[in-house]
């Protein structure tokens, strides 16, 4: 699992970003990862460090269909 310092005004979602390169379904884990760090906010305090899952594997997006006409 990798870590990573926040930069000074990083948000998590941010930080997911620019480690991992996306935030989907990363965001929530490292929240659940790292107790505790909701609690200092929404932009985490300059070199906070967090421990990032590992990146997952691209997952193809999967659409609901809504069929409007029968």
């Amino acid at each position: 699992m990798p870590e990573a310092r926040a930069h000074q005004g990083e948000t998590l979602d941010r930080l997911c970003h620019r480690v991992l390169g996306r935030t989907a379904g990363v965001t929530e884990r490292a929240l659940a990862m790292n107790p505790g760090l909701a609690e200092l906010g929404p932009v985490l305090p300059q070199g906070t460090l967090v421990t990032l899952p590992d990146a997952p594997a691209d997952e193809p997006a999967i659409a609901d269909t809504i069929q409007l006409w029968t």
